[in-house]
């Protein structure tokens, strides 16, 4: 099954990134984001080799609400 794109940010100079999806096979969420190289901020998680992490601006949690909204959660 296709990813569900749920949203780009809107504030994105470019509007290509970051961009959240929804495997609805799956039930994940995929989240395009900029790549987390800060040795500082890495060092504070415990983030396995088979993991990484990206970053997203606050307001683009929206669209994990919206999703929320769609099932009938009172979020």
């Amino acid at each position: 099954m296709p990813l569900r794109k749920l949203g780009k940010d809107p504030e994105s100079p470019s509007g290509g990134s970051p961009t959240v999806y929804l495997d609805e096979e799956k039930d994940t969420y995929l989240v395009q984001g900029w790549k987390v190289l800060d040795d500082e901020r890495l060092g504070q998680m415990d983030i396995p080799g088979h993991e990484s992490v990206v970053e997203i601006p606050r307001h683009m949690v929206q669209f994990f609400l919206e999703v929320q909204r769609d099932r009938g959660s009172d979020v």
